[in-house]
């Protein structure tokens, strides 16, 4: 493991920075372009620290308790938190991280101990032209945790792009995606109009506070097909239980926060970000050759 820089380090997007905890020399949060991104403690690889990212693994617990050691796909790697909880709750599962700065994805590993290949491999590229790349029926969870600075690229939540995680998607999958919004929650309204165009059952897991449009922060979207998945009461009470504690909307639930939000299309959002140059591939773990092949 490389030891953590003192400082912004430059990266293809910006700047990447390994801020350490104090009292705690072995876990820090990663900041990349001074936005939080990931919180990583080497010697508790069971611990996350976002609250989205505590709720979107309890979600992923209950399909691996249907399914288990999931093929799970990321869309955007940061500091591979949630990756590095889900391969030490889940040990038999399969992981591909994809990033668009190929730089930070190679730092990343080098700083914060990921779990070698094939437990989880960092793919260089863009996230929706390497999911277009992606075999149908391929993954059985897919996460879009995305961001430019504070926001979801627009690009990644329009139906296009919900039918694609569809199509890659095993029968009964799991879609997975972090909207952060601010009051009124426009935007996640309308990403879940957009997941209920695609996926026969929708739910919105956040903090009660939040849910009312309180303040800005993120709420997690899923879709599936399974049935019982997403109103499974064990999920509902852990989810009720985490350290802040959240709620899931299911149903007629579900339907009243959508409320009248329409659909997002591609023709209504913005174009995907230029890539920023680095070629795409996998990033191999120290002393790991790359694998050629984007598989499960």
């Amino acid at each position: 493991m490389a030891p953590w820089p003192v400082g912004p380090v430059a990266v293809a997007t910006g700047t990447a920075q390994v801020v350490p905890e104090p009292g705690r020399p072995r876990a820090a949060t990663l900041l990349v372009n001074g936005v939080p991104s990931s919180f990583v403690d080497l010697d508790d690889p069971d611990l996350l620290d976002f609250e989205y990212m505590q709720q979107m693994a309890a979600v992923v617990d209950t399909f691996a308790a249907r399914r288990p050691d999931p093929a799970v796909l990321h869309l955007g790697a940061g500091g591979c938190a949630l990756a590095r909880t889900l391969a030490h709750r889940h040990p038999g599962a399969r992981q591909l991280a994809v990033e668009l700065d190929g730089e930070l994805a190679r730092l990343v590993r080098a700083w914060f101990a990921l779990p070698r290949a094939p437990r989880l491999r960092l793919r260089t590229g863009e996230a929706r032209t390497e999911l277009a790349g992606m075999a149908d029926a391929s993954w059985d969870v897919v996460v879009r945790d995305v961001f430019a600075g504070d926001r979801t690229p627009e690009h990644l939540t329009s139906a296009e792009v919900a039918r694609d995680v569809a199509r890659v998607l095993r029968p009964g999958g799991l879609y997975l995606a972090n909207c952060a919004d601010r009051p009124p929650l426009a935007l996640a309204r309308a990403e879940a109009a957009t997941l209920a165009t695609v996926f026969r059952y929708v739910a919105v897991v956040a903090e009660p506070g939040q849910l009312r449009g309180r303040h800005y922060g993120n709420l997690v979207l899923a879709g599936t097909d399974e049935d019982g998945l997403l109103d499974d009461p064990g999920l509902a009470r852990t989810l009720r239980t985490l350290p802040v504690p959240a709620r899931v909307l299911v149903g007629a639930d579900a339907r009243a926060f959508v409320g009248r939000a329409a659909p997002l299309r591609d023709a209504d959002v913005a174009a995907p970000p230029v890539d920023p140059g680095a070629e795409a591939g996998d990033v191999a773990a120290p002393d790991a050759p790359a694998a050629a092949d984007v598989c499960a």
